[in-house]
């Protein structure tokens, strides 16, 4: 090959690399020696999660109800808040679901009831003047024990549920009127536990069902968690309040395992996990939109984990409130409200493709938690599992005010990091005043993925960050409100590649872990 040649062929080489490097950089303002494996995958998450979110909005509609009516009160059912009305209430499930399905009417006042099992082609409808009462007598509530045993299930010997449904295929209930669980702790006692909740029924609990619609409907005082879905596919959850503040336990919404799922418009305002996606099913959970929300909660506001044997992919989450209730909204207990936003795998699970955009976060002791661990909890017999993977995530557009002390974490293991993340567009304030310099923050690779499990305050009044690498940090804007010796960004170690606004953070090392 001649020297003109080469000279010719070197320039074609050279023009070509500068301009896919132009259209990578697409005017962010990177530097080419400062683009990194972010944009690689960045774009087109978003792409495909903005993608999956059209899709289900296109797709995903409420079944159809056929127009026929099965009144409770033509079964033998009595609206005046005493008589326990299991048996009418059930009499008219059965007829409509054997008749081809449609609409079993609550008409006006008080039902209570214990244990109802929802059958396929059934609507629940509670109008506008009636109420459904959880019987406060355990009796009422005969064990429901899944036929298919999860983690969960072993590990929480769930028996008891309100309203259950397993194997299932077009159901739902739908308001305006209410279900009051009347799961206070005078009612039923029970300690606070990640174990098993002797004597404390589910809300409700969907198992192996498709095509479930709950909406415009208020939930209130269940004795546990209020709402489980495991292993479901195509779910509609709009436009539920929840008010769930009376006991232990009382998460407002938990998903393990579902696949195709819009949860859009809802108002919580639970003691528990508010918003939380879980892995028990051992069953991957896919295809999730969260929109248009507001998750308060003493607890974590938009978590996924604990359980989290099984994966999470492409969930995207957007125009959220998160964190603590404002002050005149019921509460349970007053102490801090942990985190805004929590992703974690600690059970064997990856967590990767997540969208988390257009945010508000008030009053959480940790805003964001990013966390993997090795806990291993799986069911007896099961080896334990390799350690999960917690990457592409970008979270974008939060902002909020009256947060904790504590500082954001993103930490992974040693031999499980947190990886591929984008952080961009914060601006928080917190109460900041931390006088001394944090230094050391426990490993806990084995514990609890919870905030409140490290160390409060954090090295950092922004972000901590240990065992991670490729986290990218762009347009940071935390201001504690009183003054805080404590830098914005600090290391436990183990870390590679983190950037504030494509520009290596110069960042010293704290004293370690324990």
């Amino acid at each position: 090959m001649n020297k003109s040649l080469k000279i010719i062929l070197r320039a074609i080489t050279i023009s070509i690399f500068c301009s896919n490097l132009w259209a990578l950089n697409d005017g962010d303002g990177l530097q080419a020696n400062q683009m990194s494996d972010a944009y690689s995958w960045d774009k087109q998450t978003r792409f495909t999660l903005e993608r999956m979110a059209e899709n289900l909005e296109r797709t995903l509609k409420p079944w159809p109800v056929p127009d026929r009516t099965f009144k409770v009160e033509e079964y033998g059912a009595v609206s005046d808040g005493e008589t326990v009305n299991t048996i009418a209430i059930q009499k008219a499930i059965d007829d409509c679901s054997a008749n081809g399905g449609g609409v079993v009417l609550f008409s006006q006042g008080d039902y209570v009831t214990g244990t109802i099992d929802l059958k396929s082609g059934v609507m629940l409808e509670i109008s506008k003047d009636s109420r459904i009462l959880g019987s406060t007598n355990l009796k009422d509530y005969p064990d429901r024990v899944a036929k298919r045993k999860t983690v969960m299930d072993t590990h929480m010997d769930i028996r008891h549920s309100l309203i259950f449904a397993e194997g299932v295929e077009r159901v739902g209930l739908r308001g305006p009127g209410t279900i009051d669980f009347r799961g206070t702790r005078e009612n039923f006692p029970g300690k606070e536990t990640i174990a098993k909740l002797p004597g404390r029924p589910f809300g409700m609990r969907f198992i192996d069902s498709k095509r479930v619609v709950v909406e415009n409907i208020q939930l209130t005082n269940s004795p546990s968690w209020m709402q489980n879905y495991l292993n479901c596919e195509d779910l509609i959850l709009q436009k539920i309040n929840i008010v769930n503040h009376t006991n232990w336990n009382q998460d407002g919404l938990d998903l393990d395992g579902c696949y195709r799922v819009i949860v859009r418009d809802c108002f919580f305002n639970v003691y528990d996990d508010s918003m939380c996606i879980k892995g028990a099913s051992l069953r991957p959970t896919e295809d999730i939109l969260i929109e248009n929300s507001t998750f308060y909660t003493k607890c974590n506001s938009l978590k996924i984990g604990t359980d989290t044997q099984g994966d999470f992919r492409r969930i995207l989450a957007r125009n959220l409130v998160l964190g603590g209730a404002p002050e005149g909204l019921p509460v349970f207990n007053n102490s801090p409200t942990e985190s805004g936003i929590t992703l974690a795998t600690v059970d064997g699970g990856d967590v990767e493709d997540i969208l988390i955009t257009d945010v508000t976060i008030n009053r959480a002791q940790c805003p964001i938690f990013l966390r993997v661990g090795s806990r291993g909890r799986l069911m007896p017999g099961m080896p334990k599992a390799p350690v999960g993977k917690l990457r592409r995530i970008v979270i974008e557009n939060v902002k909020g005010h009256d947060n904790g002390q504590q500082g954001s974490f993103i930490s992974g293991i040693k031999n499980g990091l947190v990886e591929d993340v984008v952080i961009r567009n914060v601006d928080l304030t917190m109460c900041g005043g931390v006088s001394k310099q944090p230094t050391c923050v426990r490993e806990n690779e084995g514990g609890y993925p919870d905030a409140h499990q490290f160390e409060n305050p954090l090295p950092a009044f922004g972000f901590w960050i240990r065992h991670a690498r490729n986290i990218h940090f762009y347009d940071i804007r935390i201001a504690p409100q009183k003054n805080d010796i404590r830098p914005l960004f600090a290391t436990g170690g183990n870390t590679k590649d983190l950037y504030l606004d494509g520009q290596p953070i110069p960042l010293s090392r704290d004293s370690g872990a324990n």
